[in-house]
């Protein structure tokens, strides 16, 4: 029996009109097949999501931890159940504030602190708070998953069949169509080349055209279903599952996660 898989496209602000999207699916052998896409309108409904007693290994996009140079210079817990604790009891002003003074004591094009795989994965640091504010994903996300008790590798230790990794679809996208844009959420920019760069894009996932060695299985309707969301989030969903299904390939403990993993920062799956 194969386990079950989810990718998750977050928003630490879901509305009915921009939710928060699962894409479940399974692995057979190289093939992910995809089995349904599921919308979130709340925090609330994706805390009971993860709450459901459902066994799962999911990919999720956005951090799960900060970079080690930030906690240490704040003098913030180094535990990441700590840290993550004490992360969760500030609020977002004083969060964008105590970011911002560190920021600015620092010189130009050195600004942000990074985690040790951001630039390997090209993902913004997990302190950025805009453009995109992954730092309120993380305050909004990470203590969801810690009440929910699930399984959190090389982190924190959880319920085993409830299994959550951080994944990033952007580093599989950019493997695929290179740095060309698929995605906008500003109507304006819904362009022919973003519909046709989605079109590339699935084509390559579907064909298994990545080091991942996993090919995408969709029917009609998902495929049309993915190429015509123009804002890409059923699809960042959709590529953070292949990577939760790399993942689940490589298995327990690890998940394909390196042994030398920061358990302060965390790691993107595959990065």
């Amino acid at each position: 029996m194969s386990t079950p898989l989810a990718g998750c496209d977050f928003s630490s602000a879901p509305t009915p009109r921009k939710p928060i999207v699962l894409a479940h699916g399974t692995r057979l052998g190289e093939r992910v097949q995809l089995t349904g896409l599921e919308a979130l309108p709340t925090l609330d409904a994706f805390a009971q999501w993860l709450r459901r007693p459902a066994a799962w290994v999911g990919g999720f996009d956005f951090p799960f931890g900060l970079p080690r140079e930030l906690v240490e210079h704040l003098g913030w817990p180094r535990e990441w159940r700590a840290c993550m604790d004490h992360y969760a009891s500030l609020t977002r002003p004083q969060i964008r504030d105590t970011f911002a003074a560190f920021c600015a004591a620092r010189p130009a094009g050195a600004k942000f602190a990074h985690r040790a795989f951001d630039r390997r994965a090209g993902s913004s640091p997990s302190m950025k708070w805009v453009n995109p504010p992954v730092a309120w994903m993380l305050h909004a996300a990470v203590p969801l998953l810690i009440d929910a008790g699930v399984h959190l590798p090389g982190l924190h230790a959880g319920d085993a069949g409830r299994v959550a990794l951080e994944a990033y679809p952007g580093l599989l996208a950019r493997e695929l169509i290179g740095r060309r844009s698929y995605k906008s959420d500003d109507r304006a920019r819904h362009t022919p080349e973003r519909l046709i760069a989605r079109k590339d894009l699935l084509a390559a996932l579907e064909l298994g055209r990545t080091r991942l060695g996993l090919r995408l299985k969709l029917t009609h309707a998902q495929r049309d279903a993915l190429v015509d969301d123009a804002s890409g989030d059923r699809l960042d969903a959709v590529l953070c599952l292949v990577q939760a299904a790399w993942a689940e390939r490589h298995g327990a403990p690890a998940y394909g996660l390196p042994a030398d993993l920061d358990p302060l920062e965390g790691w993107i799956v595959s990065a």
